[in-house]
């Protein structure tokens, strides 16, 4: 038991006894300081000292109306104070119906069914389960191995993980489900093949998946993973599921990416935006076809969850939905992305960026040690430049976003939806300042 009081320790040292923070090096915090991010107003977060930041990753890419939307707060507790729970076996309640219709509007083509989660690793958990039983009920159980690109993150379940093409997240939690394929990803910067021609690299990099389902078996094959930035197209009766956890509700402009790429998915997965953050929920948006074999007599997705489709993270969504319409958010983003990437784009004259990527507010910025043979840092040198320095600088200069080399050496920006020119002023002069000083350093 807890001896420590609130009058005799600060939060900060409270976390660093009793809080296991996520993907955090525990350890660090024996020395430093615990961030504590304890209220938000619109684009910015402020900390335990009053310190203000510009939330340049939206949290973790979810809150794309901002923060502080009294609307989302009353939404939400007037729900609890008419049906605070109940689950979604074999019952239903209105604000998960009312939602369940509204998304089946937005989404494209025949996606008319939603199976609620309480996150994205859910939705991607569901996405791979509803492929296997649906084949399996069609007549076609060999159906269960998934395709998905190297580098691609689709989640944390054992499922998810396995889906997902970061062998450092892997390692620890081997051996994961068998059956995940892995193809090249689509870093054009990074092209061995067809460096010169993005159009023949794109080619060559949907056809690998192909390629892949004539290795492994065109019949062994259940779907295919990808997100709407690393966009292909499905063949041989296999699902093609597009993973837009991050990617939807205007994280691109538009409600899906895949509507921006104009591309048809079997099953779209989401989570994040769906609310904004402002509660947990995620859904698997599935083809009316894929739901045909369990409208037969005896016949059920043996799968659920105890939160999914909550009834106050359902109602939270619906008024976040609102917001978007009522603000012509995806609007916004379609108007402010030029701007936006030009002033990203405007740091190239720094010697220490190699590639600015991304669309919409999705933004990443591949950092390198030599511009011209596009040299990138070795180990030693990512942990240095990157967690020895560039994720506090950018932190003490107020802007949180995420410096990561899970892949090669990038800084990540995914800023709320909101956000205008004077926050990506503020995005775009705070790293020219903090990425010259890391080249100085290096």
């Amino acid at each position: 038991m807890s001896t420590t009081s609130p009058e005799n320790s600060t939060l900060s040292e409270q976390a660093r006894r009793h809080l296991w923070m996520h993907f955090s090096r525990l350890g660090a915090y024996e020395t430093h300081e615990v961030p504590v991010i304890v209220r938000g107003e619109g684009a910015y977060v402020w900390d335990q000292h009053g310190k203000r930041y510009l939330d340049g990753l939206a949290g973790l890419f979810t809150s794309q109306i901002g923060h502080g939307r009294t609307e989302l707060a009353e939404a939400g507790a007037k729900q609890a104070g008419t049906l605070a729970y109940f689950p979604l076996w074999t019952y239903a309640h209105p604000r998960a119906i009312e939602l369940a219709d509204r998304l089946a509007d937005y989404a494209p083509g025949d996606l008319d069914r939603v199976f609620f989660t309480s996150g994205g690793s859910e939705a991607v958990e569901s996405a791979w389960k509803l492929a296997r039983q649906y084949f399996r009920l069609t007549g076609q159980p060999q159906r269960t191995k998934v395709i998905s690109r190297n580098i691609a993150y689709h989640g944390t379940s054992m499922g998810a993980l396995s889906i997902t093409g970061i062998p450092d997240l892997k390692t620890p939690f081997e051996p994961l489900v068998p059956g995940a394929i892995k193809v090249p990803n689509t870093n054009f910067y990074r092209a061995e093949l067809f460096a010169d021609d993005e159009e023949a690299f794109g080619r060559w990099a949907a056809d690998e998946i192909e390629r892949a389902i004539e290795r492994e078996g065109s019949d062994t094959v259940a779907a295919v993973f990808l997100e709407p930035v690393q966009n292909a197209g499905g063949c041989f009766g296999v699902l093609l599921v597009s993973d837009e956890v991050i990617c939807a509700f205007g994280r691109l402009g538009h409600w899906f990416g895949s509507e921006r790429y104009q591309y048809q998915p079997d099953i779209i997965t989401v989570a994040k935006g769906l609310t904004s953050g402002y509660a947990p929920l995620g859904a698997m948006i599935a083809s009316e076809r894929l739901v045909q074999p369990f409208l037969e007599d005896g016949a059920s997705f043996l799968h659920g969850f105890t939160f999914a489709g909550h009834p106050v993270s359902c109602a939270v969504a619906l008024a976040n939905l609102d917001v978007f319409e009522g603000e012509q958010i995806l609007q916004h983003v379609q108007s402010t992305e030029a701007s936006f990437r030009s002033a990203l784009e405007g740091l190239y004259d720094l010697p220490i960026v190699g590639n600015v990527r991304g669309a919409g507010f999705f933004y990443g910025i591949e950092l390198v040690k030599d511009r011209d043979t596009r040299e990138s840092f070795n180990d030693e040198e990512s942990e240095r430049l990157l967690r020895g320095y560039l994720s506090g600088a950018l932190f003490e200069a107020g802007l949180i976003c995420r410096a990561d080399d899970r892949g090669d050496p990038v800084v990540q920006l995914s800023p709320p939806l909101i956000c205008g020119q004077e926050e990506i002023d503020f995005m775009a002069s705070t790293l020219r300042e903090v990425l010259s000083e890391a080249w100085r350093r290096m």
